[in-house]
C-alpha cells in the first residue's frame, strides 16, 4: 500500500481490513487458530471469505437485537476466535466494542460497564461479571456462535473516518482506568508500521503470542496482517513457553510478535537454533523495553533479528526499528516515516529541543492514529495537549541519526509484562484493606530484564499480613496488577505539599535489590 494515499473521508476499519479486495482473495487463509500442538491440524482455519461473512452476520445480529450506531458493547470473553470476530463485527456495524482483558475481576468489569455506559455485554460463562444492569443486553458464547452461523447479513456501516470505532481502558493517573476512544481512522494510522516495523507483505504469516483481548494482538496480530492480505496465526491453548518454537515452525510463521519477557523465557527454557524456526524472518517486540542482552542472544542463537517498537494506547506504536532501520542497542528505534514526533521542553513551550537534549516526547495531533480523546474525561484530555502537540508523558532525546533514547516517564506509571499499570489504582485497592494505613506502589527491577509491581505499606497499628493483603488485591485487580512483593515501612515519604515521593521508594528498593538484599522492610 502506498504511503502517499490520503485518508478517505468515509472510512470503516472493518471494511478496510476484511472487505473484498484484490489483495484478499476469498479463499485465502486469513486466520489460523491452534489450541493443541499434539493435534494433526489447526483447530480452526478461516478464509477471508468466511471471516467476511461471519463478521457481517454478527454485525447484522447485533443491530437486529436493538443496538444502534455508537452504542458500546463490552467484550468479556475467553481467548477464542469469536472474540476477534465480534470486535470487528461491532466496529463494522458502527457500534463501539470495548476490548477487555479476561484477567479483570468482577469489580473492574462493573466499573467498565458503568463508566462506558455499555448497552450490551458479550460474555463467557466462566468469567465473573458481577451485577449487569437490567437494561444491558447480554450475549453468551452460544448466542454469538449462532449469530455468525445464521444471523442476518449486513453491510458495513458507512462511517466517517472520525466516527468512534472502539474503546480501550488503560491505567491512568486516577484510582480507576480511563477509556481511550479511537476512531475508525486508527486502522489507517497504523500504516507507518507496515514498513517502519514489520516489513509486512501479503504472503507473510504473522504469529502473535498474545490473547485476542490484548490490543497488541488485535492491532499487530490481526488488523495489520488483514489490511495487507496476509495470514494471521494465534494460539489459544495452554501457555507453555516450549510451545512457541514448535508453533513458529509448524505454522510456517514468517514474523513472530510478543513481549521481551517471552523471548527471554524461550532462550532460557528452549533449545533454539536457526533450523528450528522454519521460515521465520524476524521477531517483533513491544510492550516493555527490550534488554540489549536479550536481543543479542536471540540473534546469536536463532540467526534472526528482533525489531522493537515503542508506543502507547492513545497512539499505538510510533517509534520502531525494522529491516530498514537497524536496531541500536538501548534505543527502540526512530519515529516511523510519516509520523510527526518532537522532543519538547518539560517545563513548557512548543519549540522542539536540540539533538541530545532530554524533554517530553510529543506527537502532532494530525496523526490519524491518535485517539479521539479520553472517555468522559475532558479535563484530563486537555492536560495531555500543548498547542497542537499530544504529550505522551515519556521523556527522551533524539540523536544525530534520528533514534530516540528514552529517559523514563514524567509520571510514576509501572510496566508489568507489557501492561501499563497505574500506581494510583493499585494503591486505592491496597488502602481499602482494614490493616493498611497508607500504601504506595512502585516498579522494582529484580533482574536485568525483570521488573515487578511492589507495594510499600504502612500497617495500621503496626502489624499486618502480607499474604492477606495480596489475596485482597487479587479480588479487586487483574492478575498483572497485583503486587508481587509487600514491603513494610513506618512512614511513606511525601513532598512538603503532601505528594507521595514514589521515586524515592523506587530508588531505595532498586538499590536494595542491587546489593542482593531481600525486599522485606524499609527503615
Amino acid at each position: 500500500m502506498s504511503s502517499n494515499e490520503v485518508l478517505p473521508r468515509r472510512f470503516n476499519m472493518a471494511r478496510y481490513c476484511l472487505g473484498p479486495a484484490e489483495g484478499r482473495p476469498a479463499g485465502k487463509p486469513a486466520l489460523i487458530v491452534y489450541d493443541d500442538l499434539q493435534a494433526s491440524a489447526p483447530a480452526e482455519v478461516w478464509t477471508y471469505g468466511e471471516i467476511f461473512e461471519a463478521v457481517s452476520r454478527i454485525g447484522g445480529s447485533l443491530l437486529a437485537a436493538g443496538l444502534q450506531r455508537g452504542d458500546r458493547i463490552l467484550i468479556r470473553m475467553d481467548n477464542c476466535s469469536d472474540y476477534a470476530l465480534l470486535f470487528f463485527a461491532a466496529a463494522g456495524a458502527g457500534l463501539v466494542p470495548i476490548a477487555a482483558s479476561s484477567q479483570l475481576t468482577a469489580h473492574e468489569v462493573a466499573f467498565f460497564l458503568e463508566d462506558s455506559g455499555s448497552k450490551a455485554i458479550a460474555r463467557s460463562a466462566r468469567l465473573a461479571v458481577g451485577r449487569v444492569p437490567a437494561d444491558v443486553l447480554s450475549f453468551d458464547r452460544t448466542a454469538i456462535a449462532e449469530m455468525r452461523r445464521s444471523g442476518p447479513l449486513a453491510d458495513f456501516a458507512d462511517t466517517a473516518s472520525d466516527d468512534p470505532a472502539f474503546l480501550i481502558y488503560t491505567s491512568g493517573t486516577s484510582a480507576h482506568p480511563k477509556g481511550v476512544l479511537h476512531a475508525h481512522r486508527a486502522a489507517w494510522g497504523r500504516r507507518p508500521m507496515y514498513r517502519g516495523w514489520y516489513a509486512l507483505e501479503s504472503d507473510d504469516v504473522m504469529l502473535h503470542a498474545g490473547a485476542f483481548n490484548w490490543t497488541y494482538t488485535l492491532g499487530t496480530g490481526l488488523t495489520d496482517p488483514w489490511a495487507n492480505g496476509a495470514t494471521a496465526v494465534v494460539y489459544t491453548g495452554e501457555k507453555d513457553v516450549r510451545v512457541w518454537p514448535t508453533l513458529i515452525k509448524r505454522a510456517q510463521a514468517t514474523i513472530f510478535a510478543t513481549v521481551p519477557t517471552l523471548y527471554r523465557q524461550i532462550l532460557k527454557y528452549c533449545d533454539v537454533a536457526p533450523d528450528d524456526l522454519g521460515r521465520l524472518r524476524h521477531g517483533l517486540t513491544a510492550g516493555e523495553a527490550l534488554p540489549p542482552a536479550i536481543a543479542a542472544e536471540w540473534q546469536r542463537r536463532t540467526g534472526r533479528p528482533l525489531y522493537e517498537a515503542f508506543g502507547m494506547s492513545e497512539l499505538s506504536t510510533y517509534i520502531s526499528s525494522s529491516p530498514s532501520t537497524p536496531p541500536k542497542p538501548g534505543s527502540p528505534g526512530r519515529p516511523q516515516a510519516g509520523r510527526n514526533i518532537a522532543i519538547l521542553p518539560v517545563e513548557g513551550g512548543t519549540t522542539p529541543l536540540a539533538l541530545g537534549e532530554v524533554g517530553v516526547v510529543a506527537a502532532h495531533r494530525s496523526d490519524p492514529g491518535l485517539m479521539l480523546g479520553y472517555w468522559n474525561r475532558p479535563q484530563e484530555e486537555a492536560e495531555m495537549f500543548r498547542g497542537d502537540w499530544f504529550l505522551t508523558g515519556d521523556q527522551g532525546s533524539l540523536d544525530e541519526d534520528g533514534y530516540v533514547w528514552l529517559a523514563g516517564r514524567s509520571d510514576d506509571m509501572m510496566n508489568a509484562m507489557g501492561y501499563r499499570v497505574s500506581p494510583v489504582e493499585v494503591e486505592a485497592v491496597l488502602a481499602a484493606h482494614p490493616d493498611v494505613q497508607e500504601a504506595a506502589a512502585v516498579e522494582v527491577k529484580v533482574a536485568e530484564d525483570v521488573s515487578i509491581v511492589t507495594a510499600v505499606v504502612v500497617w495500621r497499628d503496626g502489624g499486618g499480613n502480607a499474604d492477606a493483603l495480596i489475596a485482597h488485591a487479587r479480588e479487586h485487580l487483574a492478575a498483572y496488577k497485583v503486587p508481587r512483593e509487600i514491603v513494610a515501612i513506618d512512614k511513606l515519604p511525601h513532598t512538603p505539599n503532601g505528594k507521595m515521593r514514589r521515586a524515592d521508594l523506587r530508588k531505595r528498593l532498586n538499590e536494595r535489590v542491587a546489593k542482593g538484599e531481600a525486599l522485606r522492610a524499609l527503615d
